[in-house]
């Protein structure tokens, strides 16, 4: 990355001619989806959505650890409009990168689970380091991964995604590679080149005709994403004011076993 970075909020920004890298800047926290992170990401997706000289957005994280998911201090309550305004704001990120002209490419070095994979699955193109592993283990703390469910599904297939949703187990970077999640697996310290090579292959082409095409790819998908994340969202907000997820939400946070009620 280079020229002036912003490092005193969620998410830093970096410019590299046409290549705008924003960085999930919070490794200390494993660089959660709260709704701070959320609108912050959104907003400058859409700066460079909206900026002619960029052509094309990494995606990537600081830390070991790329994305835990969303912010489970936020979802440890049964006010159902926490959760509407938290699975919103996820609704909302996921489509501005659907939504966006430019390619959005995830740089994945470490582990991306829940909305963490589902962010990698939204963007447009992935490079993941071999040491990377990406799962939905919401089922593990009674919060199905309904929402991730959206993009990962349209990613791996039906069959696929329920392994990963109903077992809640991660799947390392080749098994990602094989099933479609991600396009490219380096090592770890290649990662960065790769990510760079990739976009520098993508502005090898025309901007107008890589807008087109993407919504034209998106336009054309079974299920309007709209209507999906709708779908999904609502799922989610009732699942999250439940018995066991609210045990299973706090048993994560007292790092402890969860006790199901049934």
């Amino acid at each position: 990355m280079s020229d002036a970075v912003i490092t005193d909020r969620p998410v830093a920004v970096a410019r590299d001619g046409p290549v705008t890298t924003l960085v999930l800047s919070r490794p200390e926290r494993r660089n959660p989806l709260s709704h701070e992170t959320m609108t912050e990401l959104t907003a400058r997706l859409r700066e460079a959505g909206d900026d002619p000289s960029v052509r094309a957005v990494v995606l990537g994280a600081l830390g070991p650890v790329f994305c835990a998911g969303h912010d489970m201090r936020e979802l440890a309550t049964r006010d159902a409009a926490v959760h509407e305004r938290v699975f919103g704001a996820c609704a909302e990120l996921m489509l501005t990168i659907h939504r966006l002209p430019h390619p959005v490419i995830a740089r994945v070095q470490g582990l991306a689970t829940a909305a963490g994979c589902q962010l990698v699955a939204a963007c447009d193109l992935a490079v993941a380091a071999e040491s990377a592993r990406l799962g939905t283990p919401g089922v593990k703390i009674g919060l199905f991964c309904t929402t991730p469910m959206v993009e990962v599904a349209r990613a791996v297939g039906r069959t696929r995604a329920m392994e990963m949703l109903l077992t809640g187990e991660p799947i390392d970077a080749r098994t990602a590679l094989h099933w479609g999640l991600v396009n490219q697996v380096v090592p770890l310290e290649h990662l960065d080149d790769a990510a760079v090579a990739l976009a520098e292959r993508v502005l090898a082409a025309s901007g107008e005709t890589i807008a087109i095409g993407k919504r034209a790819v998106h336009e054309n998908l079974d299920l309007p994403l709209d209507e999906a994340y709708r779908h999904a969202s609502a799922v989610m907000c009732r699942n999250a004011v439940t018995d066991d997820a609210q045990e299973g939400i706090s048993a994560f946070l007292e790092k402890r076993p969860p006790r199901w009620s049934r």
